[in-house]
């Protein structure tokens, strides 16, 4: 298993906060980022309790998951083989999942919608293949970000996470339940009509009236942008010192300035914003600057 690294809780001074503080999973590790570090965690102790030795998983040509995958199963001694949504291409991405010795399968886009029967056609009689869902959405990832907020020493009135399968935002509720916080949790989606987000929270925890969704953050769907959006990106990494990228944390951070503009959160209340990493998304955006 690879080694675990505290996240420490910095304060951000993002004007017209006096109590905005991010939880800086981006510091975990450079490749194994953020929440892909959390998602793989116990992902990764299965695998080694049913003696698997080559991690099977998706993304698209971008995916900071497929990264963290490639990383982490060079560091335990163990292969990998992604699964690439659509034509074949070449990016840094990939350049990086590559030199981690992962194995790359360009998969069409409608092959790629039955990702179960895809790994069943080239892997099912390999006894030492583990398949891992795209994102390293699965019970087991839920069990690694609920321990976020085992590692809090303070409290909050709010925590904030960005999300794309809803898997984090599972973690962090059963967290907040088992601490028996009155701590809401505010979910942004990323995607366009993101409202389902919330079905895919219930598949790993019961539902709780601390649960909000915050869908019009999406800024016209998953990994697109506004030049609104950019020029947040570029005046919050200016004044903090902490770097977003523009799929996920942008998004997030925005969100909350939106909310307590609009008087939704109050000026006086504490907000904690989980930083899920993801930051090697900025590659895919880089003609956007």
């Amino acid at each position: 298993m690879f080694k675990k690294i505290y996240s420490p809780v910095d304060k951000v001074e993002l004007f017209p906060f006096d109590k905005l503080y991010a939880k800086r999973d981006d510091l975990i590790d450079a490749y194994i980022s953020g929440n892909k570090w959390r998602k793989l965690k116990y992902v990764l102790k299965k695998a080694e309790e049913g003696q698997k030795t080559h991690l099977v998983t998706f993304g698209g040509a971008f995916s900071n998951h497929l990264v963290a995958t490639a990383a982490a199963a060079s560091r335990t001694g163990l292969k990998s083989t992604a699964f690439i949504r659509g034509e074949e291409v070449k990016n840094e991405i990939l350049l990086l999942c590559s030199l981690f010795g992962m194995h790359l399968i360009f998969a069409d886009r409608e092959s790629y919608k039955d990702k179960l029967t895809l790994y069943n056609k080239h892997f099912q009689k390999d006894s030492e293949a583990f398949f891992i869902d795209e994102g390293g959405a699965s019970e087991e990832a839920t069990i690694g970000c609920a321990e976020i907020i085992d590692e809090l020493s303070e409290s909050y009135d709010h925590i904030f996470c960005a999300a794309g399968t809803g898997t984090t935002a599972a973690g962090l509720l059963e967290g907040i339940k088992k601490h028996k916080l009155s701590t809401k949790l505010h979910v942004v989606p990323v995607l366009k009509n993101g409202f389902f987000i919330k079905d895919e929270i219930l598949k790993y925890t019961s539902d709780s009236p601390n649960l909000s969704l915050h869908t019009d953050y999406h800024f016209g769907g998953y990994a697109k942008t506004t030049p609104e959006l950019i020029e947040f990106i570029k005046n919050f990494v200016r004044k903090t010192g902490i770097l977003v990228d523009p799929v996920y944390t942008a998004k997030l951070f925005y969100a909350i300035t939106d909310l307590q503009k609009n008087n939704v959160i109050e000026s006086h209340e504490k907000i904690l914003a989980i930083h899920t990493g993801g930051l090697l998304g900025l590659f895919g955006m880089k003609d956007k600057f």
